[in-house]
């Protein structure tokens, strides 16, 4: 039997869920939320919202709901303006966000980061061996994978955003000392239309090591939303 890895930090088992509002507007997302009520805590808020509107004042509108919020915007710029842009960023509440590059924009990020947590992106879950090909990397998805979690260890950053398949491997090799979330969560059949390729259950996520998991399309496009969310709130209960 293979090792376990499940997570021993400090995390209520309720916020361990992340659920990515991946909608067309603030309104709409607005609505998601309050649909979800208490069954969601933690949120995510991407690429897709900053396009629609007032990303930050939605923002502040899910912290005076008393949520946590997840900024996935993939700083990738020169270090010196991901620094900037993060420094802004901690100053509003934010509890993560996600940055992607290499040393020098991770220097940056960590060390203008105050009490946000700055999570390195690995590679994309969205993301196959042909498709690290097209990009010009030779090496396997779990070595591109592992080198980089140990370079955000070794720079400052708080964690690293990694598929589910390489959450394993990233605990054997570097123990608890980061925070790992883990998109391209399924508590359902993977669709065919999906276009997340590494992807993983609730309970493999945590038994693996995930720390926190996100979910999107299958609470998003659930015919009952706040049932679903419950659902796989059970199923990380019956984890930890």
């Amino acid at each position: 039997m293979s090792q376990s890895f499940i997570s021993n930090k400090p995390i209520p088992s309720r916020e361990r869920l992340i659920v990515a509002l991946d909608v067309p507007s603030i309104a709409e997302a607005q609505a998601m939320v309050e649909e979800l009520g208490d069954a969601v805590i933690f949120y995510k808020v991407g690429m897709e919202l900053f396009m629609s509107g007032d990303y930050f004042g939605f923002i502040e509108w899910l912290k005076a709901r008393n949520k946590k919020v997840f900024v996935d915007l993939k700083f990738f710029d020169i270090s010196a303006t991901v620094g900037r842009a993060i420094k802004a960023l901690s100053s509003k509440g934010v509890d993560l966000a996600t940055i992607h590059g290499n040393d020098a924009i991770m220097e940056a990020a960590a060390a203008n980061k105050g009490d946000l947590k700055v999570l390195a992106v690995t590679a994309l879950t969205s993301l196959d061996r042909g498709d690290l090909d097209d990009l010009g990397f030779q090496c396997d998805v779990r070595d591109l994978v592992l080198s980089r979690a140990k370079r955000a260890l070794e720079i400052g950053c708080d964690g690293i955003v990694s598929s589910g398949l390489e959450v394993e491997m990233i605990r054997s090799e570097l123990d608890n000392r980061l925070l790992v979330i883990t998109p391209g969560i399924r508590p359902v059949d993977n669709r065919e239309d999906d276009d997340q390729k590494r992807v993983v259950s609730v309970e493999q996520a945590f038994q693996n090591g995930a720390d926190y998991i996100v979910v999107g399309r299958p609470v998003r496009d659930a015919e009952n939303r706040r049932e679903m969310a419950e659902k796989i709130q059970g199923q990380i209960a019956a984890v930890f």
